[in-house]
């Protein structure tokens, strides 16, 4: 049976992060002006291989989010371009990076497509994290590659010349998301707590607001395809009564808690579990919380911190015995790290790998064109990132599958090693359901 991805991890990216979007108040005008330092660029000589490549790396990284929640892919592209151009970049060909921050609204992201594609005249977009990715259409409608982009919103899934970094199996003509506007997700993760920690009874808490609500629903749908017993938990998002849900997960004998909320809501949910002393085999959290973080964040709460898991599709930052995680730090030196900095760094080699083969080509450097960097990306061989992703491709179905044999990648948080990986995740595989959703 075909190996392929899970899609489970970029279903909790987009629907996760609309909800802290839909949390968060955005301040008025906001997105209509851009800040001055939206658009910078790292200085490059002209190499002796031809002109430099021009990419474009497009961030939220001013969104009404706040902090830096979505840099850490650009943070890693950048590093990765920054040790390339020092290795002498692509055939002799150096990589001139554009960053544009659009804010995180709409208006901003398609200021920042129309700065970098039609006045900065950039080859390919690379690590794309947009809150509102307002601007997709006409990056497909100009041909420009998008590769290893963070899939916040359903356009990876939509339109063409964009590639996720997870990938996708949907059409993506343009018309709508998935299949007539339904995206599916599988339930590896719940498959995998249910297999390995023994968990049967699972609480999902959310806010009571209609986005954390609906991904809420969609989480109780997937433990239920699993078997579990669920145990739904809402709080008010105004004024949330933390103590009282964690007063319910001991009543209710929870052993697995999984969220809807943003990350001072679960820093909030744990102290409040540490309080009354409850304990469960397992927290789980995704890949925008798999940061280094975690022991300040949850410096108040050691005994929930102790039960934090982590899942995703991508190889654990700090499981240094593979060599590419030890280059991946290695270049980012003593930085705060996180994992979507190492995937930002994936994407970044994605692109690479696809200019190189191209410049191996009869055409030499001249031969790095759109076309065959996107026919590297589309072939049928799954791309790994010298083993940082689970295999990525990118099908286009007609129907969507009912079921799917996908991987998953498990951390565990220790206080004093940071994230634990548990298992391979080319080996934490399962034939799971794949259920449908309407982003």
């Amino acid at each position: 049976m075909a190996r392929t991805r899970s899609r489970a991890a970029e279903a909790v990216a987009a629907l996760l992060l609309a909800v802290l979007a839909a949390l968060v108040p955005l301040l008025a005008g906001c997105g209509s002006r851009l800040p001055e330092r939206a658009f910078g660029t790292r200085p490059t000589v002209t190499p002796s291989g031809g002109e430099p490549l021009r990419v474009g790396i497009i961030t939220s990284a001013t969104s009404p989010v706040g902090g830096d929640t979505f840099t850490g892919p650009r943070d890693g592209a950048r590093a990765w371009f920054d040790a390339l151009d020092a290795r002498g970049g692509v055939a002799g060909r150096k990589v001139e990076v554009f960053t544009c921050d659009d804010g995180g609204s709409g208006i901003g992201n398609n200021a920042c497509v129309h700065e970098l594609v039609d006045r900065r005249k950039v080859f390919a977009l690379v690590a794309t994290t947009a809150l509102d990715y307002a601007g997709a259409p006409l990056v497909a409608k100009a041909g420009v590659p998008d590769i290893g982009g963070q899939p916040l919103t359903p356009a990876y899934d939509t339109y063409p010349h964009l590639y996720g970094i997870y990938g996708s199996s949907a059409p993506r003509t343009g018309k709508s998301p998935g299949w007539h506007g339904v995206l599916y997700g599988g339930t590896e993760v719940y498959r995998w707590f249910r297999s390995h920690l023994g968990a049967r009874t699972a609480a999902v808490v959310s806010y009571n607001q209609a986005a954390s609500a609906a991904y809420a629903r969609l989480i109780t749908d997937g433990l239920r395809a699993e078997g579990y017993r669920v145990v739904g938990e809402q709080v008010d998002f105004a004024l949330p009564n933390f103590r009282a849900v964690a007063a319910d997960l001991r009543a209710q004998h929870a052993d697995l808690v999984l969220d809807a909320m943003d990350t001072h809501g679960n820093v909030q949910l744990c102290e409040a579990m540490e309080a009354l002393g409850v304990h469960v085999a397992a927290k789980v959290t995704n890949v925008q919380n798999w940061s280094s973080s975690v022991a300040r964040d949850y410096a108040k709460a050691p005994g929930c911190r102790a039960a934090l898991y982590v899942t995703g599709s991508s190889r654990d930052y700090d499981d240094t015995a593979f060599p590419a995680v030890r280059e991946f730090r290695t270049a980012m030196g003593d930085r705060p790290l996180s994992q979507w900095q190492l995937e930002g760094w994936a994407a970044a080699m994605w692109f690479t790998d696809a200019a190189r083969s191209c410049a191996g080509g009869p055409g030499g450097p001249a031969g790095i064109t759109r076309a065959c960097v996107e026919a590297y990306v589309n072939r049928a061989e799954p791309y790994t990132a010298r083993g940082l992703l689970l295999p990525v491709r990118f099908e286009h179905l007609a129907t969507p599958p009912k079921t799917s044999y996908t991987c998953l990648s498990v951390a565990r948080w220790r206080d004093g090693r940071g994230w634990v990986p548990q298992g391979d995740m080319n080996r934490n595989c399962a034939t799971v359901p794949q259920l449908g959703y309407r982003p």
